[in-house]
């Protein structure tokens, strides 16, 4: 396989076209070696447009979902990340790439521990992988008073879990994936002052859940 070719197609005929216009993403896209962070057996993989299995269950999202996130978080190169859900550590990478310092929390053991080999490999120093269960608030893993100004799920919520709020800075961006399957939707909220939050819905997806996500109150019939 050529490399090169793959990756450039992954760019121009999946991630473009998605309307990930932003220059600087696009270049990352090509600097940050996604085949890296792929587990060897599905390597080949690495440039397809599919959730690529990463063990305990869980997947690697798609290109194209990794870049519209990057893009519509848009972190600045002296702002702190907040990431639930480490998986293979390729999304951390391109948000380290932006961003001064990403804290990233991962469920599994053995995927923290991979995703800080990947990282290591790759000689992204910035970023501190953190083993727990961050599904419904930080408060275990951040001070009570420590603000990020971006936070991202790479799992999708049925409601966005409100303890997370007061962590984010005024003038951050919380991107989360909302709803139940097949009806979710990505938005980016906003933090316009301590006590007001704006949402933006960006696009339909799906995106597997967040494990122990926070539940809504339903109706049983």
């Amino acid at each position: 396989m050529d490399i090169e070719k793959a990756r450039y197609n992954m760019v121009e005929q999946q991630i473009r076209t998605w309307e990930v216009l932003d220059q600087s993403v696009l270049e990352l896209l090509f600097s940050v070696r996604r085949e890296d962070f792929v587990p060897a057996a599905y390597r080949a993989l690495a440039f397809v447009d599919m959730e690529i299995p990463l063990g305990e269950g869980q997947t690697m999202m798609t290109p194209k979902l990794e870049a519209r996130i990057l893009q519509a978080v848009a972190p600045k190169a002296d702002e702190r990340v907040l990431e639930i859900g480490t998986g293979s550590g390729y999304l951390s990478a391109l948000l380290a790439k932006k961003s001064a310092k990403v804290a990233s929390i991962e469920y599994f053991e053995t995927l923290a521990e991979r995703a800080a080999a990947n990282l290591a490999a790759a000689g992204i120093g910035n970023v501190e992988v953190t083993i727990g269960d961050a599904a419904r608030s930080p408060a275990n893993f951040v001070e009570p008073s420590q603000q990020f100004d971006v936070v991202v799920f790479t799992g999708s919520l049925p409601i966005l879990p409100i303890a997370y709020l007061p962590h984010l800075a005024v003038g951050g961006r919380l991107f989360a994936v909302i709803g139940d399957a097949p009806a979710m939707k990505a938005m980016l909220y906003t933090k316009t002052s301590e006590q007001s939050t704006i949402a933006l819905e960006l696009f339909e997806t799906v995106l597997a859940p967040l494990i122990n996500a926070e539940q809504p109150s339903r109706f049983a019939f």
